[in-house]
């Protein structure tokens, strides 16, 4: 009678665990499907992904900027990015009163604009943009075939549903195998997004435009900044270097006139070395007279 039992429980044991691992399969499968439908065509689809660049001069860049945004949009693109920079060439200021100048700046204005376009309509798109142009300096453009790597994307993508599935078989509750079945997984993913962002760029071409016009010449009344010329005439300025020059020798006697005691003791000092001089003058003139009279007797 145990026997019986021990049997019955390890066959509904086994039929558990199966029926388990078909569910958590049949689950991750599941959550392939949506994205496997494509990866199931092994042909090489024609997947050609177009650039273009192009620089050119016009007569305005800032009027060629929004004809080309309009252009864009009606073509069903979009702007992904632009940029206008002016450059200074030259610059002088021209002396027009005492407070002013006339300022004369010569610049260089340039614009840069990247645009995504319908890949059919890039060809009529150029031809558009050089009607605008005064001249064309260059324009190229590249075709890139992504065929073979869309391909290899969507092979690699199959092998991993099929890889999900193998794992599932064998034991899905062990936690290396759930790790590897997630990796593959994200990988599968990433190879789903090369393909999506493989099939953007072939359905629109990217464009990268570079204008410019010619140098102009602009002219501008500014402040004088220059503070020599704000001084006063030159008679008012002498009168003033005048008027300073007495105020300066006041100051110079009202200075000497607290330095009185220093200016007499200076002079009892200079008398003194003056009287000690002339009397050391006076002893040697006397012993020299006094010498020669010896020498005579």
């Amino acid at each position: 009678m145990k026997r019986n039992i021990i049997a019955i429980a390890i066959v509904l044991t086994i039929f558990g665990c199966q029926n388990e691992n078909k569910k958590y399969a049949s689950a991750d499968t599941a959550s392939l499907e949506p994205l496997s439908k494509e990866s199931s065509d092994s042909t090489t689809t024609e997947k050609i992904i177009k650039t273009a660049d192009m620089r050119f001069r016009v007569k305005d860049v800032q009027q060629t900027k929004e004809q080309l945004s309009k252009t864009i949009k009606a073509e069903g693109g979009t702007v992904a990015e632009f940029s206008i920079e002016s450059t200074i060439q030259e610059t002088d200021k021209v002396k027009q009163s005492t407070d002013s100048l006339k300022e004369i700046t010569s610049y260089r204005t340039q614009g840069y604009l990247v645009a995504k376009v319908p890949s059919d309509k890039l060809d009529e798109f150029t031809n558009t943009i050089a009607k605008m142009a005064v001249f064309v300096d260059n324009q190229s453009m590249k075709m890139d075939d992504q065929s073979i790597a869309y391909l290899a994307n969507k092979l690699k993508a199959q092998n991993r549903i099929d890889a999900i599935e193998k794992i599932n078989k064998v034991a899905s509750k062990k936690s290396a195998n759930v790790e590897s079945s997630l990796y593959i997984k994200d990988d599968y993913v990433d190879k789903r997004i090369e393909n999506m962002q493989i099939d953007s760029r072939v359905k629109f071409s990217t464009i990268t435009l570079n204008f410019y016009q010619d140098n102009t010449v602009k002219t501008m009344i500014v402040a004088n900044d220059n503070l020599y010329d704000y001084r006063p005439a030159f008679i008012n300025r002498l009168w003033l270097g005048i008027v300073n020059g007495w105020t300066i020798f006041k100051e110079i006697i009202i200075a000497i006139s607290n330095l009185w005691m220093l200016i007499l003791v200076g002079v009892v000092v200079f008398f003194v070395i003056k009287h000690f001089i002339r009397k050391d003058k006076i002893a040697r003139e006397l012993a020299t007279k006094s010498l020669i009279e010896n020498n005579q007797l």
